[in-house]
């Protein structure tokens, strides 16, 4: 089965400023998420979806592939995870003929 591991992190946040990219511990907390999914054995491949160029400099540090940057309309508050994850699997339809089986949300 192929199952596509899905990091969605945008630039914005209204509890913490930029949650994603804050420190703890010294390292920044997106950092955690994609540590853990390069750890499955259950993933075929691991994706960063965010609006931050920020966030997308701190997946390539991670070795986190980044395939485009999500559009501003699918980064405001109201936008929905089934929103941005049906964006994704369409951006992958159309850009690699590919549909993964299964998507795990990180």
């Amino acid at each position: 089965m192929n199952i596509l591991g899905l990091i969605t992190a945008r630039g914005g946040s209204k509890g913490i400023s930029n949650k994603n990219i804050v420190e703890l511990n010294g390292r920044p907390l997106i950092s955690y998420t994609i540590d853990a999914a390069k750890k499955s054995k259950l993933l075929e491949r691991t994706v960063l979806n965010t609006d931050s160029n920020e966030i997308i400099k701190i997946g390539i540090e991670h070795q986190i592939e980044v395939p485009f940057v999500r559009p501003s309309e699918l980064a405001e508050d109201g936008t929905s995870s089934v929103d941005v994850i049906l964006h994704h699997i369409q951006w992958m339809k159309k850009n690699e003929n590919h549909i993964p089986d299964a998507i795990l949300l990180l």
